[in-house]
């Protein structure tokens, strides 16, 4: 019964002694299972696309480790691709795709409902799991913060500082909110339909909103995702909805309140106790372990994630890393940090 997991419980607002646990990208290349699965499909998109086995990748953590969730394999940029950006993958450098940066470019975009018979894949992977996973783990759908998206939209790649995003915003305003507004509402088609097909709870990623500042952050970061969230809660009333504006700082303060999400992650710059005090009085939490300890674990591993338990206490709380864990991470760390939280657990 779902009542019984873990995570929905955390989600729902209870404090428990032992937090329920699951680690971004647990699903990855520090697993040789997951090296082997990903040489089978051919390359990073085929195995996004190929229901089975991404399936397989996202259950591979589940079998290791015993998390309390798995989390949906495949990518913040196939929205773009199914948008009808172009999308590839260059070995060791990342995502590059097509650039939207003027108007013809986005006329040739297709409208937000048109994404489905792309997607569809990424749906039956969802359906695959609900039959699959273990009654007592809760499978987590996820999209890109319409932000983060259009960073990557409109440079064609990653950036350090997100500076051609912030340069269409101050040169072509209308047309950057309106490449925004056709991700936001292809994101709640999106998560929308992972509900429908077996997720139960879904995750909002805006890995680059801490480049956002002042009024910028309220329209770019909040409102998209407060759109979003909202939509998703009109649909589908008993879903939660986490959303992480990672690098946000202060101005995760609130952010619950501001966007509506159920639960606030937390990226490892902000420290437990102040977040404890400032961003958990509005709710559930999720975090926020550096990932480098997963390469380097060790007592200061264990001491890390101690504190981060004992800081995150007193309110509803979901154990995980501050970012996602790297591909040179060692598997033994990642089952230390697991023993480090569960350690006295009855369960």
């Amino acid at each position: 019964m779902s009542e019984t997991k873990k995570i929905l419980r955390a989600l729902a607002g209870e404090t428990q002694a032992v937090p329920p646990i699951w680690m971004m990208r647990q699903a990855g290349r520090y697993l040789p299972e997951y090296r082997a699965t990903r040489a089978e499909a051919g390359d990073f998109l085929s195995l996004c696309y190929n229901s089975e086995l991404a399936a397989e990748v996202t259950l591979q953590p589940i079998r290791r480790y015993g998390f309390d969730a798995a989390i949906l394999f495949a990518d913040i940029l196939l929205i773009p691709q199914a948008l009808g950006a172009d999308l590839w993958f260059v070995t060791g450098e990342g995502p590059r795709l097509s650039t939207v940066t003027t108007q013809g470019d986005f006329d040739v975009l297709k409208p937000a409902d048109a994404i489905h018979d792309t997607l569809s894949p990424i749906y039956d992977t969802l359906r695959i799991l609900t039959g699959a996973l273990p009654s007592d783990t809760t499978l987590i759908g996820f999209a890109g913060a319409p932000w983060t998206v259009a960073t990557y939209m409109i440079a064609g790649r990653g950036t350090p500082d997100q500076g051609p995003a912030h340069a269409l915003r101050e040169e072509n305003k209308a047309l950057f909110e309106a490449l925004l507004d056709r991700i936001t509402e292809a994101t709640i088609d999106y998560l929308s339909m992972q509900i429908e097909a077996g997720a139960e709870v879904v995750k909002i990623f805006d890995s680059w909103a801490g480049s956002l500042r002042g009024d910028d952050f309220d329209k770019y970061a909040i409102e998209p995702c407060r759109r979003i969230t909202a939509a998703l809660k009109q649909r589908h009333p008993s879903t939660p909805v986490i959303g992480f504006p990672r690098e946000a700082g202060e101005k995760y303060v609130g952010f619950a309140r501001a966007t509506g999400v159920d639960c606030v992650a937390l990226d490892n710059s902000v420290d437990p106790a102040w977040a404890a005090a400032h961003v958990q009085t509005d709710g559930s939490v999720q975090g926020n372990l550096a990932s480098s300890h997963m390469v380097t674990g060790g007592q200061a591993l264990i001491d890390d994630t101690r504190a981060i338990v004992r800081a995150f206490s007193g309110g509803p709380h979901i154990f995980n890393l501050g970012h996602g864990i790297t591909p040179d991470a060692d598997p033994e760390n990642v089952q230390l940090m697991i023993d480090t939280v569960r350690e006295g657990s009855a369960d």
